[in-house]
C-alpha cells in the first residue's frame, strides 16, 4: 500500500511538524543549542524514547543539526538548521493565536 501523499502545502507542513512535542522541541530549539538531557528537561512529560525518536526524525527532515563530538561520556548537542530556523515566524504565530485565545476565556 503506498503511502497517501500530501494535496496542499499547510498538510505538508502539518506532516513534518505535527504531533505533540515536535513544535516544542523546535520552541526549545530557537533558543539555542542543547543537550539531549536538556530537551528532556525543557520539555516535561517527555520520555527518552520518545524524544529520542522525535531528534530523529526531525534529523531526517533536516529541521535540526545533531553535533555528537564523540566522547565518552557521550556529548550530542542540538540545534536548528537554517530549514528549522525557518519556522520561527509559524510557531510566534502560534504562540500569539494561543495568547489570545487563552484570553478570550477558553
Amino acid at each position: 500500500m503506498s503511502k497517501k501523499e500530501a494535496c496542499c502545502p499547510v498538510e505538508v507542513t502539518l506532516k513534518v511538524i505535527g504531533g505533540r512535542w515536535k513544535v516544542l522541541i523546535i520552541h526549545s530549539l530557537l533558543n539555542g543549542t542543547m543537550r539531549f538531557n536538556q530537551l528532556q528537561r525543557d520539555l516535561s512529560g517527555i520520555t527518552h524514547r520518545t524524544l529520542s525518536r522525535q531528534l530523529r526524525e526531525m534529523e531526517a527532515d533536516q529541521l535540526i543539526i545533531r553535533n555528537n563530538f564523540n566522547e565518552i561520556p557521550p556529548h550530542v548537542e542540538y540545534s536548528l538548521s537554517p530549514l528549522g530556523h525557518s519556522l520561527k515566524t509559524i510557531l510566534y504565530a502560534m504562540d500569539e493565536w494561543g495568547k489570545n485565545y487563552d484570553a478570550g476565556g477558553k
